[in-house]
């Protein structure tokens, strides 16, 4: 039996399957026009098979990966014709193709940008209002924000934790070698960020998004000095408190269940991982003055976040994108630009230095699939179904193949108050995380 959120996920599957009445005639039609589109591709090939027959397309001598791609259902066309890249991807995890190459796939229609721009054009713009609408029904009130929250990391601390190592960090790892595995890795990234912020006994670091409380454990136990963290998923929360009980430090660590915007106080650390992508565009303003004020006169803040290109963001700020749709409600992914912006207008802080870890996250994502992989027959049992397993399948091969061809990064900024003066090593990303 589905577990309860699954299911409500995957009832948004179920609401798209109008495609399935069109005539043959019709996706014939669109599928002359989708494969003609494809067959510009200048970088990599596909070779595509259906029930139409078998098509190479893009030179088969091009440079790049060769993937085979096979489509079982012809309503694939009208889901990638109609609906874009973000129609492909549900069309995939409703099961209509298959490829074993699918990150790759991913790259492709990255690299060759003018393509996927026409495959997210002209009849695909059919539907973009009404997404866009349903996207701005989600911003990030206190309220907003909850939900938004709720819908992803609520979705079952039983399926993260067959996902994620042993820290239970859902955020890109650094790692220290090609050899290391994801618990090393993830445990090398948190040394990197405390050793970033220089903590120690003396230091009281606020923590704006708790997680599973992987980094306020690893800060806590390994340098002495006190955490304030916070979250506004309860599931996250919950788990944090027994995990910080279970490793004896109740009395140096505090969990609790609060909007960053709510927060009153000082602190002369701060660190925020991954957390941004929640905010929403209309918040980052808001976002980095709360970090201004929140920072005493002396502090030391570290952000890690997930980034688009600058030149591409006002396109993606209106526009509703596979994630944002099916995955993470409410979710916006700033640019360096935009967040330096914010910075110089909004706050007194200035920029320490900026290190971008994307290469590691391509990595991070691929050790998640894996591990997800290992464990499926287990997440079947606790009522994760295939459906929604190739939903997750698709979202960390878009994710993998974004960070592989650096059409989003991931960047370590550490930020200091005009009064800091405190010396900290500011490289930690060193060396190639995958061969």
């Amino acid at each position: 039996m589905l577990k309860p959120d699954v299911a409500t996920r995957l009832s948004r599957v179920s609401a798209g399957r109008w495609f399935s009445a069109v005539p043959e005639r019709v996706l014939r039609r669109i599928r002359a026009h989708l494969l003609d589109v494809l067959d510009r591709i200048e970088w990599g090939s596909i070779q595509l098979r259906d029930a139409l027959g078998s098509r190479t397309l893009g030179a088969a001598t091009a440079v790049g990966p060769r993937v085979e791609v096979d489509v079982h259902d012809l309503e694939f066309y009208a889901h990638a014709g109609l609906g874009g890249s973000t129609g492909a991807g549900q069309s995939y995890f409703m099961g209509l193709w298959d490829t074993d190459q699918l990150v790759d796939v991913v790259r492709i229609l990255v690299r060759n940008a003018a393509i996927l721009e026409r495959m997210d054009s002209g009849l695909a713009r059919i539907g973009a209002p009404l997404w866009q609408w349903y996207h701005r029904r989600r911003e990030n009130t206190l309220q907003g924000s909850r939900n938004n929250i709720s819908a992803h990391y609520d979705l079952g601390n039983d399926f993260f934790e067959v996902m994620l190592d042993p820290t239970m960090m859902y955020s890109s790892a650094i790692y220290p070698d090609a050899s290391a595995d994801l618990e090393t890795a993830q445990r090398h990234r948190l040394d990197v960020i405390c050793d970033k912020l220089a903590l120690g006994p003396e230091n009281h670091l606020l923590e704006i998004g708790t997680g599973w409380g992987g980094l306020a454990i690893h800060a806590a136990s390994r340098h002495g000095c006190r955490v304030t963290t916070t979250t506004i998923s309860r599931a996250q929360h919950d788990y944090a408190v027994h995990r910080v009980a279970a490793a004896g430090l109740s009395d140096l660590i505090d969990v609790r269940f609060d909007d960053y915007r709510e927060l009153t106080g000082q602190y002369d650390r701060l660190v925020s991982v991954e957390m941004i992508e929640a905010v929403g565009h209309r918040q980052f303003p808001t976002y980095f003055a709360t970090l201004d004020r929140l920072l005493t006169a002396d502090g030391l803040a570290l952000l890690q976040a997930i980034t688009i290109e600058d030149q591409r963001y006002a396109a993606y700020r209106d526009s509703v994108d596979f994630i944002q749709r099916f995955v993470f409600p409410g979710g916006c992914l700033p640019s360096l630009g935009v967040m330096l912006d914010c910075i110089r207008d909004h706050t007194t802080l200035k920029v320490r230095h900026v290190e971008d870890i994307g290469d590691h996250y391509a990595r991070t994502l691929m050790d998640w699939q894996t591990r997800v992989d290992v464990g499926s027959n287990k997440l079947n049992a606790l009522g994760y179904d295939q459906t929604f397993l190739r939903l997750w399948r698709f979202y960390l091969a878009y994710c993998t193949g974004g960070f592989m061809e650096r059409s989003i990064g991931d960047v370590q900024l550490l930020l200091q108050k005009p009064l800091c003066r405190v010396t900290t090593p500011v490289s930690g990303a060193v060396g190639r995380p995958y061969s």
